[in-house]
């Protein structure tokens, strides 16, 4: 079973999403990793410093797995914080989800509890309090995509004085982390993939802007289609989403009969995140096998989506055909 890390918390799914009935789909991937996740702080903000910090004496580069000496002395107190390689890309914000690789050790020990370039899938998590330890939030705030960034986290940014048994970490245990920043994502965020013909006069045409704003969706006249359809509207050139995947994603979701929308991530200026385990199934059926960085059509028929029971409040009627227009941003 692949590892998820444990740095992740579930985020707030959406009501006219989440598939009826059965939540057992949820990932235990998520729990099998001895990696740190967030807790509760209400510490105030931490002085950034310069170190010190342990070497970096093997995988220098960024995207190589780094090997980290032994931390030498007392560690700071404060937030240590180094950028190794400088990026130039984007500047990540608080609250944005960021994609990447990571190693992260204890101080005293050196003894590494968790990384992703084994696993060889970055890290998707967003920059929020609750999502992640705040050693993160601070220290990656304002640094570019590119960069590698190397920080030491003391409990009080990280897990406490309750440590985190799971991952062997000791109340008074300072972390080393070093992070390979390789995209981020926001409100703003669009697929970039390449424009796909929308030929069939019968499906909804969805538009093709990648500025971060809602595509249109142009629902034809005539019956909907009894069958699932999930078509590129711009085809990406990143992985190919399975469906056991967690995926990062906008999107936009409009009834066939009117076309009157009933959900949209760009409405709320927030992405959002779920495993394709737990959506319904014309969803989980229309994402599985399309590649990251892709604007997908799903046309969902009843059977595959609500049926007879559509969420209270969601302004879906029974038995409704559902149009989405879907940006795979990352998955996870």
């Amino acid at each position: 079973m692949r590892r998820r890390s444990l740095l992740i918390a579930v985020p707030a799914g959406l009501v006219t999403l989440a598939a009826c009935g059965d939540d057992s789909g949820s990932s235990s991937d998520a729990s099998a990793s001895a990696s740190p996740q967030a807790s509760a702080s209400s510490a105030p903000p931490p002085k950034i410093v310069d170190g010190p910090l342990p070497a970096i004496t093997a995988g220098t580069k960024f995207g190589e797995k780094p090997t980290v000496a032994k931390g030498s002395g007392e560690p700071s107190k404060d937030l240590a914080v180094k950028t190794v390689v400088a990026g130039g890309g984007k500047a990540v914000a608080e609250g944005d989800f960021i994609a990447a690789h990571y190693l992260g050790q204890i101080w005293q020990s050196a003894k590494v509890f968790d990384n992703t370039y084994d696993r060889k899938t970055p890290l998707v998590i967003q920059l929020a309090q609750g999502s992640i330890i705040d050693g993160w939030r601070y220290a990656l705030t304002g640094k570019k995509t590119g960069s590698r960034v190397e920080f030491s986290v003391p409990p009080t940014w990280g897990y406490g004085e309750q440590g985190s048994e799971q991952a062997g970490i000791k109340g008074d245990d300072t972390l080393v982390f070093v992070v390979d920043l390789q995209d981020t994502f926001n409100a703003r965020s669009s697929a970039q993939g390449k424009k796909v013909p929308q030929d069939d006069a019968a499906l909804p045409k969805v538009g093709t802007n990648t500025d971060g704003k809602a595509p249109s969706i142009k629902v034809p006249d005539g019956d909907a289609p009894k069958k699932l359809v999930a078509e590129y509207v711009l085809e990406g050139d990143g992985a190919e989403v399975e469906a056991q995947n967690s995926v990062l994603v906008q999107y936009k979701g409009v009834l066939w009969d009117g076309g009157k929308e009933f959900d949209s991530t760009y409405a709320r200026k927030q992405l959002t995140s779920f495993s394709l385990q737990q959506v319904v199934k014309g969803w989980s059926q229309g994402l599985t096998g399309k590649k990251v960085g892709s604007r997908v059509l799903i046309v969902v028929p009843p059977d595959l989506g609500y049926g007879d029971n559509p969420p209270e409040g969601s302004g879906i009627e029974k038995d409704s055909t559902l149009v989405f227009s879907v940006d795979i941003l990352a998955k996870m």
